[in-house]
């Protein structure tokens, strides 16, 4: 079998594959051109979506491509070719994802940035900190990475929520309901996460009118994608006291421009899209159990189907 890394990381991600499997050929490098030229003659693409689909607008063509990235955004571009196989990264970002999730939600309840400020000020902070015991929170995305946050919540004493494309059962979610009772549940939680994928049904979803019906002390966390967010209504949004606060890692353009408002917005903390880095290690075995799955012929993790995005 014949694969090519198209890879940051690709000197790294060629060891790991190579102690995994000794006899599989490997192919990659870090200049544009040669990566080009040795594309032609791999049939198994492994990296991450925005050099993948500069391969596919040189005209390549795969037979399947594993993303490194959860995300696969790129290779949904308008033009580009969709008859191959394209997994995504699965079952490697819950952990990573819960802890930022997590890292915020305690720094609310213990008003951390309050606190340094009152430290710069010397001024003593003897407010009792608050628990995240039945605390709501509310995961909009329970895909695998949604559902393994919730996972890692319910030690901590949650009530948890959740919205999905449709209404289901799923453990361990008191409720997920379907995106039509985004505008009902905003308003009855404590914490929004955003973990949807990008696709055109998630696109300015967290607009005006949803932010006026956000609980007023409800924080919003945006880990999933930039352009579910309408940036302007945010920002208005925590002037006029819609919500508490929010944590922004991703955004629609990246890396945020210096006259952003968000930059300057009540409220607002960014955090520059570091919530859930891929593990090489953990790609590089996803990898290999997709690529046994995928030379006898059977289901792959993390197959995407292309009319949905994801």
């Amino acid at each position: 079998m014949r694969v090519l890394i198209a890879e940051q990381d690709h000197a790294l991600y060629t060891r790991l594959l190579r102690e995994a499997l000794p006899d599989l050929e490997i192919f990659t490098s870090g200049d544009s051109a040669e990566l080009s030229r040795l594309a032609a003659d791999c049939p198994v693409w492994l990296g991450q979506p925005d050099l993948l689909a500069t391969l596919l607008r040189q005209g390549h063509r795969p037979d399947w491509v594993q993303s490194t990235w959860a995300g696969i955004t790129p290779l949904l571009a308008h033009g580009l070719p969709r008859e191959y196989r394209l997994t995504r990264a699965v079952g490697i970002f819950g952990q990573v994802m819960a802890e930022y999730v997590l890292t915020y939600m305690l720094g609310h309840e213990r008003e951390v940035l309050s606190r340094l400020m009152s430290q710069v000020e010397r001024k003593w902070d003897g407010r009792s900190g608050r628990s995240l015991e039945g605390r709501r929170v509310l995961i909009v995305g329970t895909g695998d990475i949604g559902r393994q946050v919730g996972e890692f919540l319910v030690p901590f004493g949650v009530h948890l929520y959740g919205v999905a494309s449709q209404p289901r059962v799923l453990a361990p979610f008191i409720e997920v309901a379907g995106l039509d009772d985004l505008g009902r549940l905003v308003g009855e939680v404590d914490y929004v996460v955003n973990l949807l994928p990008d696709t055109p049904a998630t696109h300015d979803i967290y607009d005006a009118a949803l932010f006026a019906r956000f609980n007023p002390d409800a924080l919003f966390i945006n880990a999933g994608r930039g352009m579910a967010v309408v940036d302007g209504d945010l920002v208005d949004a925590l002037t006029k006291g819609h919500l508490a606060g929010a944590v922004i890692d991703v955004c629609r353009q990246e890396p945020l421009p210096r006259n952003h408002p968000f930059w300057t917005a009540l409220g607002l903390l960014l955090t520059g899209h570091s919530s859930a880095p891929t593990s090489p290690v953990a790609m590089a075995r996803l990898f290999v159990e997709n690529l046994g799955a995928y030379g006898a012929g059977e289901e792959l993790r993390g197959e995407v189907d292309f009319a949905r995005g994801y």
